[in-house]
């Protein structure tokens, strides 16, 4: 049958053999896409992941608290794999029944469950739930509790300190970053970061991991954005303050990039595309965190459209009106 395992008590034990067969040899080896992943956070992001992982060759325990969105991110994941082994199949890069048999071992490799304790014998357990990180901390400071001690921690934040999160699991030594990009699956970057207190082995191990999904890793400090995103979210709002001083249109600060800089989408377009909402909530936790930073501000243009509701391209209008994922005129 094609199709993603429910985390029940016969899945659950047959993830333990699996993972009890492979230990004798190395817990968490990328080298040889050893070891069981955990992924937490069946969102956009979350699913990615899973689907990553399994697809590289690891054993993946896929957990969401919400079942809704559980069935939602398998249905999704499913979804995905069938077409890329169609696409394959049709494109001549294996026979359909080949395509079929690598769909089904890459869903064979996946369990899901609502039941965060099944991530308890996972070598490497990733974070993608909700960006509040209360929320994170919360849930850190339990699964410090339900892993066994060596399990590696991963958080896929795009914005909050990695040590706050780590300090709350109570074994900072272990605790990385692990930011992918949306879409996972086609998104070739993955920063994977460090904090002070990180061990050269867990990053070490992060790292490896990261290329074994056949992703460009790029090491980093635990500074607010690491890289993307710390240069990204500050030039957003540099142009948006370009408009809001009328120094030039909308169109034409976005032509100028495009142009100028070789951007293939202008910063007022990505701030829409994104979410206006998510620029800004990245911009008040910086302030709130860095109030001497010179680049962290909220432009009041900015927070004029998140009042008002108009969010961008998920809304159908921000500083352009949206079609789906397209402008429209």
């Amino acid at each position: 049958m094609l199709g993603i395992q429910s985390a029940s008590a016969v899945g659950r034990v047959a993830l333990r053999r699996t993972f009890h067969a492979t230990a004798a040899v190395a817990a968490m080896d990328p080298t040889k896409r050893q070891g069981v992943v955990g992924v937490v956070g069946m969102g956009l992001m979350g699913h990615g992941i899973v689907q990553m992982a399994a697809s590289a060759g690891y054993n993946v325990v896929a957990v969401d608290v919400n079942d809704a969105a559980r069935t939602k991110g398998v249905a999704a994941i499913t979804n995905s794999v069938q077409k890329l082994a169609a696409k394959a199949a049709a494109k001549g890069k294996m026979s359909e029944e080949d395509a079929k048999a690598n769909a089904e071992e890459t869903l064979a490799r996946i369990s899901s469950s609502t039941d965060p304790s099944s991530l308890a014998d996972a070598d490497l357990v990733i974070e993608a739930i909700v960006e509040n990180l209360d929320v994170k901390k919360s849930f850190y400071e339990q699964l410090g509790k339900d892993c066994k001690p060596d399990t590696i921690f991963a958080t896929n934040t795009s914005s909050f300190p990695v040590t706050d999160m780590g300090q709350a699991s109570g074994r900072p030594d272990r605790m990385v970053g692990l930011h992918f990009f949306n879409p996972v699956q086609l998104m070739k970057l993955v920063e994977v970061v460090r904090t002070d207190e990180t061990s050269a082995e867990s990053f070490d191990t992060a790292f490896a991991f990261a290329q074994s999904l056949g992703k460009v890793a790029i090491g980093c400090s635990d500074t607010p954005g690491f890289v993307v995103n710390r240069l990204l979210v500050p030039y957003l709002a540099q142009a948006l303050t370009l408009a809001e001083r009328r120094v030039a249109s909308l169109e034409d600060i976005d032509t100028a990039m495009q142009l100028g800089a070789g951007h293939p989408m202008g910063p007022i377009t990505l701030a829409d595309y994104v979410g206006l909402d998510t620029t800004k909530y990245i911009l008040d936790g910086w302030v709130e965190k860095f109030p001497d930073e010179p680049a962290f501000f909220v432009p009041p243009i900015l927070e004029e459209k998140v009042k008002a509701g108009k969010l961008g391209r998920k809304t159908g209008e921000g500083f352009y009106k949206w079609d789906g994922d397209k402008k429209s005129t």
